[in-house]
């Protein structure tokens, strides 16, 4: 039995941040329905293209990734008939789970406040840009704006020479880590709830979990009174630590060596890249000497580690006692071995593979649904609430369902 089997979610939400909670409250177990606008459903299905990657008419990933497992409902909130749906889904539902902005909220009467008249028990979850609090609350946004660019990622990773501003790896990277948030958040409440008898009203913004990401960096700067200064690209990494720090293969690909005691692990690197003779060097015969010589034991990690590929690197180092990674792209990571034995990627529905989130009961990984296509559910869902037929195309007929 998956964890959440048994929770209803009533998703009133667009784009990636807050669907991807709920796709991860679906991995979890939860029903999660999608309620999506009559005419135009989720904007985020219109997403083709990022970057150099274009989708074409088929199966989208925009879409699979943040909502893999629901169901989806075409529905006219604005509508009075469209509104008694939404409500009998309310009081049917354990969590009503939200991305619209305060005034859209009220003027649909969906804020806590009206939800919580149809469903006194029910916890009410809401995404937002900017927090629930100040002067800016009422204010939209997206990753790259709240998450990435004000929280400090943005100006922590590009070097002080750089113009302009280095952008987020990906698309949906701040919505995607910021709606794992939500997630847990929302599981805490139901959790209370359990005990307790007492529902809770759940805020995760994308500037709040962009701060928390860059958590220890900020008290490091606020307690010095001193920015993190990215460092120029292409150099090693560690001014005083040879064993930190990026190496280039004979193949152009990259090592990542992150062995904070270079004290500890120095003979045994040195075994492993057939230089046995440099343990007793006595440039590094100890981690304060080795600090004292970090850049003639660079130069000589960079000549050694450049006359193999990556895969003879990945075979000779497997036994090596320091941690160590491959650098990988969004396409290398497809054939790591790691990745596969632990099911971080799997098949939702045998239509497309998708990464998991990231958390995994009892040793296994979720079994993943299908992303639905618009409105795929809808007459579904209201014969779940007693409708006839008739009725059913009475609303058909008036726009207030699709």
């Amino acid at each position: 039995m998956k964890p959440l089997e048994g929770i209803r979610v009533l998703e009133v939400a667009m784009y990636g941040f807050v669907p991807s909670a709920g796709g991860v409250l679906a991995d979890w177990g939860a029903e999660v329905i999608k309620v999506e606008h009559a005419v135009t459903g989720d904007p985020q299905r219109g997403l083709k293209q990022t970057g150099n990657l274009k989708v074409g008419d088929g199966p989208n990933p925009n879409i699979w990734h943040a909502n893999r497992g629901k169901r989806s409902l075409g529905l006219d909130m604005a509508s009075v008939e469209g509104k008694e749906v939404l409500d009998e889904l309310v009081r049917r539902a354990d969590v009503f789970l939200t991305s619209f902005l305060p005034r859209s909220r009220q003027k649909l009467g969906i804020d806590v406040e009206d939800i919580r008249a149809l469903n006194p028990k029910i916890i009410y979850a809401r995404g937002s840009a900017l927090g629930p609090r100040g002067p800016e609350s009422d204010k939209g946004g997206f990753d790259m704006t709240a998450f990435w660019a004000r929280a400090s990622s943005a100006a922590s990773i590009t070097p002080r020479s750089h113009k302009g501003m280095t952008p987020p790896p990906g698309p949906a990277y701040g919505d995607t880590i910021s709606g794992t948030n939500l997630a847990g958040g929302i599981a805490a409440a139901l959790f209370k709830r359990e005990r307790t008898g007492e529902p809770s009203v759940v805020d995760v913004s994308l500037l709040g979990s962009g701060l928390w990401a860059m958590g220890q960096t900020i008290a490091l700067s606020l307690l010095l009174d001193e920015a993190l200064q990215a460092p120029e690209p292409g150099g090693h990494g560690s001014p005083s630590n040879p064993l930190s720090g990026l190496y280039r293969t004979s193949d152009d690909r990259f090592l990542s060596l992150v062995m904070l005691q270079p004290g500890r692990y120095w003979a045994d690197v040195c075994r492993h890249i057939d230089r046995p003779e440099l343990i007793d060097d006595p440039r590094f015969s100890s981690a304060e000497e080795i600090a004292k010589h970090t850049a003639e034991a660079v130069e000589i990690l960079r000549e050694v580690f450049a006359t193999r590929t990556l895969a003879e690197w990945t075979e000779r180092l497997g036994t090596l006692s320091g941690p160590w990674a491959p650098v990988q792209d969004s396409l290398q990571v497809g054939s790591d071995p790691q990745i596969r034995a632990n099911e971080y990627l799997l098949s939702a529905a045998g239509e497309m593979e998708v990464v998991s989130s990231p958390v995994q009961f009892d040793v296994g990984a979720p079994q993943l649904g299908p992303a639905p296509e618009f409105a795929a559910q809808t007459e579904e869902i209201l014969m779940e609430l007693g409708l006839d037929w008739e009725r059913i195309i009475e609303l058909k007929t008036a726009g207030a369902v699709t």
